[in-house]
């Protein structure tokens, strides 16, 4: 289709102001927090800008829009905060279409007897935090990403935040939905507590990434403000012990707030002044009703003291809560110096879970040249098994193809690995389009299943082109 042709239909079905076409808006809105194209930019990489940005108002204009756009086969990118780190939001192919939701953002209902919200997609979740404080409640969700995210991509990614052992993760919260599919067809999943009617649908909404539609509307959890904390810190000596202090608090059915450890190298300059040499750092935060805060406190006391953890206090824990967000300011601060950072978060058993840190880390500093820096920690724990979250940095020739190598080096160390010992190679960022390169070894025989749901919602394929899905 004729660009401007297409400009002038979507102006006449969502109005000629909602419709964004100069060059600053489609540079921005045409990527997200990819790390290697934050990098690459600098060197002379370019994105592909799509043909226009619409900011519908409703989710009725965004029905409209999907039909007209899947009736004529144009690709098309759902954009939220912008906060996804796997170049989700990337636009990649001539003709595409970006619908931004941000506009679609009331808070619609707070219901405090069932102690649910409900929000539309394009709520910033840190206003909803803002808003719940207010009234005495509070989300439990904190993401790093929090000051850029919105609840419909919260949930498109199958999110999860930084107090996630005692809320859980976006599977967790959210309780019902509205979305619009490929088609422009509106479908709404009603909150209930739980249900047993057939497969949970909801499911299918959550870490879609746009493969399938848009969400546009989300009832979700919300919890009473704390009445009390509990804060304390503990040395180990290896991170093999700190993990198994992990699985005794969690197995014994504890549910801290926060439960965090660092290794030794993401230890050294925080939290250096607790430590003695090569000691990893175990943090715990309990919160919520003083009887039960109290109670966790001393079992988790309990249990890190007789597994060899040395006490530390509640500063080291105080020091995390402060800068605890800081790492996304960091990271465009190196990128300007040239150096190649990111994130890559995986999780597996507790059986496994050591043997993928140890090797991973011991084959990055081995077989990457370009490597200068590679920890990891665990923040997010369950009966079963914990993550491990890497972070990465590398100094690489300044040329775009350089980057690109490197980054994929080290990226694949740290699948192979996981995947050699049975973990799970994305615990909370997603797919993106950047992890589709192993996600058929993820999902083995149940791959197909995948490639089913996304021809069953969106036969036309328009719905975030290379998404979840590798393109052919």
């Amino acid at each position: 289709m004729i660009k401007e042709n297409l400009i002038s239909e979507i102006k006449s079905i969502v109005g000629e102001s909602q419709v964004l076409t100069d060059e600053s808006t489609l540079s921005q809105k045409s990527v997200d927090l990819y790390a290697l194209r934050l990098l690459q930019k600098h060197y002379g990489w370019k994105p592909t800008l799509p043909v226009c940005v619409v900011r519908p108002k409703s989710t009725e204009e965004i029905s409209k829009l999907l039909k007209y756009l899947n009736e004529n086969n144009i690709p098309t990118i759902p954009y939220g905060g912008g906060s996804g780190v796997l170049g989700g939001a990337e636009t990649r192919e001539e003709g595409t279409v970006v619908i931004d939701v941000s506009e679609i953002n009331e808070i619609v209902e707070l219901n405090e007897k069932d102690m649910t919200v409900t929000v539309q997609g394009g709520v910033f979740l840190k206003d909803l935090e803002a808003w719940l404080n207010e009234r005495g409640y509070i989300t439990g969700h904190y993401p790093q990403s929090i000051d850029l995210a919105q609840v419909g991509g919260l949930a498109a990614t199958r999110s999860i935040g930084q107090f996630s052992t005692k809320y859980g993760g976006a599977e967790d919260l959210v309780l019902g939905m509205e979305g619009v599919l490929a088609d422009g067809e509106i479908v709404r999943i009603k909150a209930v507590p739980r249900r047993s009617v057939g497969p949970d649908l909801r499911q299918l909404w959550i870490g879609s990434e746009g493969m399938a539609g848009i969400i546009t509307e989300l009832t979700v959890k919300v919890f009473p403000k704390p009445e009390k904390r509990w804060l304390q810190a503990y040395a180990v000596a290896e991170m093999k012990d700190g993990l198994e202090i992990i699985r005794k608090v969690m197995q014994k059915g504890y549910k801290p707030a926060v439960v965090r450890l660092h290794d030794w190298l993401e230890s050294e300059k925080p939290y250096g002044a607790f430590l003695n040499e090569g000691e990893s750092i175990l943090l715990f935060l309990c919160e919520g009703n003083e009887a039960i805060c109290d109670v966790e406190g001393k079992g988790i006391e309990a249990i890190a003291t007789a597994g060899g953890g040395r006490p530390l206090g509640e500063k080291p824990v105080e020091i995390w809560y402060e800068h605890k967000n800081d790492a996304a300011d960091e990271y465009e601060k190196y990128g300007l110096m040239g150096a190649l950072v990111d994130t890559i978060e995986i999780s597996a058993t507790w059986s496994n879970i050591a043997d993928i840190y140890e090797e991973t880390c011991d084959r990055v500093f081995y077989e990457v040249d370009e490597a200068v820096y590679f920890s990891g920690h665990s923040s997010h724990s369950y009966v079963n098994g914990t993550n491990i979250y890497f972070q990465m940095g590398a100094l690489p020739k300044k040329d775009v193809k350089e980057v690109e190598r490197v980054y994929y080096q080290m990226w694949s160390i740290v699948m192979e690995t996981t995947l050699k010992y049975g973990g799970t190679i994305g615990h909370h960022h997603g797919v993106g389009k950047h992890r589709t390169k192993w996600l058929k070894e993820e999902l083995g025989s149940s791959y197909v299943m995948m490639e089913k749901i996304k021809a069953a919602f969106d036969s036309n394929g328009i719905m975030n082109p290379g998404v979840i899905i590798e393109k052919k």
